[in-house]
């Protein structure tokens, strides 16, 4: 067997070594984006719900108890089956949510806010199945002057505060706008959503469904979530989504598979994230 010239084998080590550093820049720049949008999804979750969550450290959310929970995992389609039911932390954000008014139907599959992660929303809200949520439900009056309707909500974040907020302002609104708030459809229920093995934010506590009459839901078309959504159909006005909106909740009508009579408490996807100090992976309040 040959031997290879000493020039050529330096060669061979050359082009090797070249390559894996362009490798290792490639990686190493792939990395680097990863953990800026990572910090990006932690600064608004620490601005969202600073009464429970302290830091971001090595991929991990550390919460005010010392908990620690992965705040990604396995890269998962974003729109995709497996991101609705089984989504991380990371992913329930990463679909931006159109806050505003709407110019034209949501784009198909990419529905903000409706991927949400349980580990999360349990650690924060409690287990209702355990009677963990119920320690912390209060009631808010439905629209105090129009309806006096009485609903459950829980307490925590301010929920049922802001919730009040927003009864009280539509309790404002022209006459004409009764039929789409009169009466709701409930709050807390503890339950999964229907035709799903997930647990429905109503079971937390922090959703409310207002009037069904003049809603619409993607399920009474008799469509599968298998399927492609339906045509997109809406009749709640602006006015409305616009005051829930100003609180921190966000509209399943901004949703292909919609659902315009249901609200539910999603700041991180609303408020602008807080200035924190973030070095390398890590980051925290100043």
């Amino acid at each position: 067997m040959e031997k290879m010239p000493l020039r050529s084998a330096g060669w061979l080590v050359g082009v090797v070594t070249a390559h894996l550093l362009i490798v290792l820049m490639v990686v190493s720049n792939v990395a680097i984006a990863g953990n800026t949008e990572l910090q990006q999804i932690a600064r608004r979750l620490i601005a969202a719900y600073p009464e429970h969550l302290s830091h971001v450290e090595g991929g991990k959310l550390i919460w005010r108890d010392g908990t620690r929970m992965d705040l990604d995992g396995k890269p998962r389609r974003l729109g995709s089956i497996a991101w609705l039911e089984r989504p991380s932390i990371a992913d329930t954000m990463r679909v931006p949510y159109p806050a505003g008014r709407l110019s034209g139907p949501p784009e198909a599959r990419l529905d903000a806010g409706r991927a949400r992660n349980e580990a999360f929303f349990t650690k924060m809200y409690g287990d209702c199945r355990s009677g963990e949520v119920d320690r912390n439900l209060v009631t808010v009056i439905w629209l105090p002057k129009k309806s006096g309707q009485r609903l459950r909500v829980t307490r925590i974040n301010g929920v049922a505060a802001k919730l009040q907020e927003i009864s009280n302002a539509l309790d404002k609104l022209p006459a004409r706008f009764n039929r789409f708030l009169i009466p709701a459809a409930g709050a807390y229920n503890c339950r999964k959503i229907a035709g799903s093995r997930r647990i429905s934010p109503h079971a937390y506590g922090f959703a409310i469904d207002i009037a069904t009459r003049n809603a619409d839901y993607w399920a009474w078309q008799k469509v599968s979530s298998d399927e492609p959504p339906p045509p997109y159909r809406n009749r709640i006005p602006a006015e409305i989504v616009e005051i829930f909106e100003q609180h921190g909740f966000i509209w399943g009508g901004k949703w292909s598979y919609f659902d315009t009579m249901h609200f539910e408490y999603r700041p991180e996807l609303l408020s602008p994230p807080q200035r924190l100090t973030c070095l390398d992976d890590a980051c925290s309040r100043p």
